[in-house]
């Protein structure tokens, strides 16, 4: 079997990065979404576990401060009286999102998660040097990096966790070469990752973000951002323009995204996304509200994946 297969045919034996199908012929590719909890900024979790199943999600991704405060409701909570939420909605925790903590500081926080029930960690990477390497520099950092990380992947690999890391501008992974260098020196996709983000590399061209998803196949993305590139996640706009970051409200074509996907046999999990401004603040009054949003979107994206299962 070749390497590609046997992680692709590793990762879906977990159960955890297994498509959701829904509506759809078990032979048809289908998404398995998670909910942002970042979308509902400082909103009781409990009124925000409340919306997972609304949402069309199988499960949660919490976030901190700046973009939520649900990670820090949490620990006031306790992790006792969190698992019991989870239990009153009947879903569960999929992911800790925590930027503020960067790669290098999450050993805690994995452990946190594989206690309560998660399977992996989303933040970004630091530049080992310049900011959005490319070429040969690009290497170099990426190799710098993942020598850094070698202990923290070692404590994932002890909880199973998985931890990915977005392309994101003014960071190491950033630009399509970087991309690929993580992949080729990654030293264990099962528990390392990229948090693939298709808005962020259509500065490279339109057909990169498809072009990247097919290039780096199943294993080294665990996790995908549906999201639009918007003015209003860096200033105040009036809310029409804010929520132009939702799928289906900007330029960025999903078909080729969601064809690329469908072809590398895409197993891990969707978000759908946008940044409130300024962050930490609801995207809308009421989570309901959110969650109606949410939908609009999501159904935007399966509109264009039933083009492509068509």
């Amino acid at each position: 079997m070749k390497r590609r297969e046997y992680l692709t045919h590793m990762l879906a034996g977990t159960g955890f990065f297994t498509p959701l199908v829904k509506g759809r012929a078990p032979t048809e590719f289908s998404l398995r979404y998670v909910l942002s909890s970042a979308l509902y900024g400082d909103l009781p979790l409990d009124q925000v576990l409340a919306q997972v199943k609304a949402s069309g999600a199988s499960g949660i991704d919490i976030w901190r401060k700046v973009h939520a405060t649900h990670r820090e409701q949490i620990s006031a909570m306790g992790d006792e009286a969190f698992q019991e939420l989870l239990k009153k909605h009947n879903t569960r925790m999929h992911i800790s999102t925590c930027y503020p903590l960067g790669p290098f500081g999450l050993d805690q926080e994995i452990a946190w998660v594989k206690k309560n029930g998660g399977k992996m960690t989303v933040c970004a990477t630091r530049s080992m040097g310049k900011v959005n390497p490319t070429g040969e520099q690009a290497k170099i950092q990426v190799k710098a990096f993942f020598k850094k990380l070698k202990p923290h992947v070692e404590v994932a690999q002890k909880h199973g966790v998985l931890m990915a890391f977005e392309n994101h501008g003014n960071a190491m992974l950033h630009s399509p070469d970087s991309m690929r260098y993580f992949a080729e020196f990654n030293p264990d996709p099962r528990h390392v990752g990229i948090a693939f983000a298709p808005h962020h590399l259509q500065s490279f061209g339109n057909d990169m973000p498809a072009q990247m998803i097919s290039e780096l196949g199943n294993e080294h993305i665990p996790f995908i951002y549906f999201q639009e590139y918007g003015i209003g996640s860096k200033k105040r706009v009036d809310k029409e323009t804010e929520l132009e970051q939702l799928p289906g409200r900007g330029t960025l074509d999903y078909i080729p995204i969601v064809k690329a996907l469908k072809k590398i046999n895409f197993t891990g999990l969707a978000e759908i996304f946008m940044h409130p401004t300024p962050r930490g603040i609801p995207m809308l009054p009421t989570a309901k509200a959110i969650t109606q949003e949410v939908n609009k979107s999501r159904s935007h994206v399966e509109t264009c994946l039933n083009k492509v299962n068509g």
